[in-house]
């Protein structure tokens, strides 16, 4: 699912990674651990096409048997919105949409059927138990709520792989817990792939695999 081999960064003379070589499963649900400073956000980027890595002829990223990191621009962007999914500690949704409208906007941005594509949305939103509030916006949404769409938009294209950074961050314990068990019943019900940045030890703890980071390279591999 995900194969990547020597992957350097470094923002003017500071170095960030230093030869990340990782492999990720389909369907598996790995944590990213370590101290702040580490490069996990920095990482979690290049893998989700979001940076990209130094240029290292002995360097790559496969995602989905596609070598993302010898894409253009342009091709990027269009892997990104078909194969990736994100959900960031801060829900990113736009306030003067509804959830509903949230969750349907990377697929109208894939030129997808307006029907299907609500449908599709409709059925997420039911999934994670919010069916009664669809047509509301954001802020008429608990955090925890607005977590759960910002899932919810995060698979609207059914992704190979989906990102999270800090997906609890910002959430009480109890809606955190609760978010945490969601990714799991996600994976069992549409078998993506997640790959998790996280402060949290309980979500860390749950992951199939820990993948603990420092000073720029992954250290340890826990099962």
């Amino acid at each position: 699912m995900i194969i990547a081999k020597n992957i350097y960064k470094k923002y003017g003379t500071v170095k960030i990674l230093k030869g990340v070589d990782l492999h990720i499963k389909k369907k598996e649900i790995v944590a990213i651990v370590g101290p702040s400073g580490a490069g996990k956000t920095t990482l979690l980027q290049i893998l989700g096409t979001l940076d990209k890595p130094e240029k290292n002829i002995e360097s790559s990223i496969i995602i989905n048997n596609t070598r993302i990191d010898q894409l253009k621009d342009v091709q990027i962007s269009a892997f990104r919105n078909q194969h990736i999914g994100f959900i960031f500690q801060f829900h990113q949704l736009l306030p003067e949409f509804t959830a509903l409208e949230n969750v349907c906007i990377p697929a109208f941005i894939a030129k997808k059927d307006r029907k299907e594509t609500e449908k599709r949305a409709n059925e997420l939103i039911s999934f994670l138990g919010l069916s009664d509030r669809a047509h509301h916006k954001p802020s008429q949404l608990s955090g925890g709520e607005q977590q759960r769409i910002a899932v919810a938009r995060a698979l609207i294209n059914n992704p190979s792989v989906v990102f999270a950074d800090e997906p609890s961050g910002n959430l009480d314990s109890n809606t955190a817990k609760n978010l945490h068990q969601l990714f799991f019943d996600l994976r069992d019900k549409y078998g993506q792939t997640f790959v998790l940045v996280t402060h949290n030890e309980e979500l860390a703890d749950m992951a199939d695999r820990k993948l603990l980071m420092k000073d720029g390279g992954i250290i340890d591999q826990t099962l």
